[in-house]
């Protein structure tokens, strides 16, 4: 049977989004808005909040949840049965070891599985490595629904492209990159995203492309922001103060506006080791990848030897040193903690025997405990602290101004303006 024949008009599509966080809400209240959708989650408690007009993520505000009339909430998975298409937006993480978690994406396809239907279709938003999709996830949609692919089923993949806390860059204005394990259903998947995407689409030739060009976004920008970290090193060893080189450098038309600082949260520090975990399947062991990823990862670490040296230098003791770190999410302004490397200049610190409080006046306490075992202080003591890290470029950090965050300090402190928030005159020490 043609996939034509089989596969539902996109008037007939009754569209589940399965997994509520900074991807799949958003794309949730977008559809909403325009067709009714089942907004799917296991966490009962997140779609408790969201049915009252709450989101955690602060990604979409109560008046965008109110306009999204058409859009329903379930964390039960037989109310999937009613549903025709499927986009699954759930986390794809690293474990411990940096290798990637496929568990959530897995479970996500069972869930479907379980509920799909000839000629019903099942689109994925997660970033993964190329042809995960196929040799991955639709081997368990056939096993759980007892259905073949592209004869009874089909899939596509258009990947995510949120930047989370970014006010300016929505899902719909983000050109939007789709495919189809067919030409028509490609044609089908362009043609379901062009209903909210005012920014237009790409449509890939193929689910691998369209999955390879959605992990090297990232890691474009990891190797590049791993350059800049190089560049800050070899500056700071000469005494040249890194930020004015790159305003300078800047000054020609074709400079990559790129900074240094720790490289966390669920894509850039993450994204590249899908990659290269796909590339290591297949005999090949990338070399620049990996060095911009140690690099990266190793930010955390040189930070702390940093303020280490200083602090000797100015004779303030490290052992048993009071340190302040401002900042523990993994960007600015969102509550987004997902692998941020913040907690690696955190746990450093504690290695020097350094007492150390975190303040985010961003952060949920209880997520922070959970996921990193950190309880952010709700104030800052004043005059407390040996040493005080800008971690994150916070809208409130740079309100409070450098007076009031040297009040947090001892009569002999050091200041580390990590993000640049202030002059460099108004700080000790700098990236």
């Amino acid at each position: 049977m043609s996939d034509g024949a089989i596969v539902k008009s996109l008037t007939e599509i009754r569209l589940a989004i399965i997994g509520l966080g900074y991807v799949g809400l958003p794309l949730a209240v977008e559809f909403g808005s325009k067709r009714p959708v089942l907004g799917f989650d296991i966490n009962q408690t997140r779609i408790d909040q969201l049915r009252v007009g709450h989101d955690i993520t602060l990604e979409t505000e109560p008046e965008e949840l109110k306009s999204a009339v058409h859009l329903q909430f379930s964390a039960q998975p037989e109310d999937l049965r009613g549903c025709t298409c499927f986009i699954v937006t759930v986390p794809t993480p690293i474990d411990r070891h940096k290798r990637p978690d496929l568990t959530p994406l897995l479970k996500a396809s069972e869930t479907v599985g379980r509920a799909l239907k000839p000629g019903d279709l099942v689109i994925y938003e997660s970033t993964v490595y190329p042809g995960c999709t196929e040799e991955d996830c639709v081997p368990i949609l056939e096993r759980h629904s007892g259905l073949i692919f592209n004869q009874d089923f089909f899939v596509g993949y258009s990947p995510e492209r949120i930047n989370p806390g970014d006010k300016a860059h929505r899902v719909t204005t983000i050109r939007k990159v789709t495919s189809g394990s067919t030409p028509a259903i490609a044609d089908l998947v362009d043609e379901l995203y062009n209903e909210i995407i005012t920014a237009g689409t790409h449509k890939a030739p193929s689910i691998q492309v369209a999955e390879a060009a959605k992990v090297i976004e990232n890691t474009q920008r990891d190797l590049n922001i791993a350059l800049i970290n190089e560049l800050a090193i070899i500056f700071n060893k000469m005494g040249i103060d890194t930020e004015a080189v790159l305003l300078a450098a800047g000054s020609k038309w074709n400079f990559l506006p790129f900074r240094p600082g720790l490289v966390g949260g669920h894509c850039i520090g993450v994204d590249p080791y899908y990659l290269t975990h796909k590339s290591q399947s297949i005999g090949y062991h990338p070399e620049i990848i990996l060095a911009g990823r140690r690099l990266n990862d190793g930010m955390g670490g040189y930070v702390v030897a940093q303020l280490v040296k200083a602090m000797t230098k100015h004779r303030i003791l490290v052992h048993g040193a009071r340190i302040l770190v401002m900042g523990l999410t993994f960007k600015e302004n969102c509550p987004d903690l997902r692998n941020t490397r913040v907690v690696d200049i955190v746990h450093e610190l504690q290695d020097y025997h350094c007492q150390v409080d975190v303040f985010d006046p961003w952060v949920s306490k209880e997520e922070s405990q959970h996921e990193y075992g950190l309880t952010p202080v709700d104030q800052p003591e004043v005059g407390a602290y040996d040493g005080i890290i800008l971690a994150v470029a916070h809208q409130q950090f740079r309100d409070l101004g450098v007076e009031q965050i040297r009040r947090f300090g001892k009569p002999s402190h050091l200041l580390y303006d990590l993000k640049y928030l202030f002059p460099p005159q108004e700080s000790d020490l700098r990236l």
